[in-house]
């Protein structure tokens, strides 16, 4: 037992001195340590949460909703403008940009926008507790919660260790989709009378595909080219698009050309 705590110890110095010196001080990001303990507090609430919602009454979350909700469009659209305008100014290429690992202000701008960024995937847990309280439990799907679950470990190592550089692609898209996602479960919290303006759910799956192709194709070039970026970083990303494109592909399927066969 001594042995594998001195190496658990011991792989645990590596990951905290080898990290980016600019963002070791911010909230969460100098050991992995944190969100380890918050993503095995997230499964706890999700083996608990139903089991101590069964025998109670939903609880009406509606107007914490709306408020939930269209504050993550806020959230999303500041993020969004802030990796635009920070990777505009830089003059960042979007087919190879390494870190500026610099304390110039651009460079710290982009670095903050990437801890919001991680931020908010740590926020966006909210979303499954949600669930729960209003006893939505078929909306805990396995995607739902490896999907997030897996986000808040993958954004805290490119806070670590690569806050800016080709990671902006990812933030920059996925902010752009949030705020379209958020939008539209901010209007359906208002009441079924929104159902009618909500046509375009559909495509707004259709939106969470194209982003993870994009990423898909975005990491598998730098793969291939001669780029400073970290391939391992890539790699990551690439594998893990992966096993999001399968899972959203099959809930499209389910949702849209299995349920209308069934009907």
């Amino acid at each position: 037992m001594a042995s594998v705590w001195e190496s658990l110890v011991s792989v645990h110095q590596r990951i905290v001195q080898n990290g980016d010196k600019r963002t070791d001080p911010w909230l969460l990001v100098f050991s992995p340590v944190p969100v380890a303990l918050i993503f095995l507090v997230y499964l706890g609430v999700i083996w608990a949460g139903p089991r101590l919602m069964k025998h109670r009454e939903p609880v009406d979350l509606r107007v914490v909703l709306i408020g939930y909700n269209f504050s993550m469009v806020l959230l999303s659209a500041y993020m969004f403008h802030e990796f635009l305008v920070a990777s505009w100014l830089s003059n960042y290429s979007l087919l190879c940009q390494p870190v500026d690992y610099s304390s110039s202000p651009l460079a710290m701008r982009m670095a903050r926008v990437c801890w919001w960024f991680f931020f908010s995937k740590v926020i966006e847990l909210s979303d499954t507790l949600f669930f729960i309280l209003r006893k939505k439990n078929g909306q805990l799907t396995f995607l739902h919660v490896y999907h997030h679950g897996t986000m808040i470990f993958n954004w805290w190592a490119g806070v670590k260790y690569v806050a800016g550089g080709q990671s902006f692609f990812i933030g920059l898209v996925n902010t752009f989709v949030h705020i379209v996602m958020y939008s539209y479960y901010g209007l359906a919290a208002i009441g079924p009378h929104m159902q009618k303006y909500l046509w375009w759910k559909r495509y707004l799956t259709s939106l969470q595909l194209l982003q993870f192709l994009l990423f898909l194709l975005h990491t598998g070039y730098n793969l291939f080219a001669e780029c400073d970026f970290p391939d391992s970083m890539n790699a990551v990303v690439f594998g893990y698009c992966i096993t999001l494109i399968i899972l959203f592909s099959n809930f499209y399927y389910q949702s849209y050309f299995n349920r209308k066969k069934q009907k």
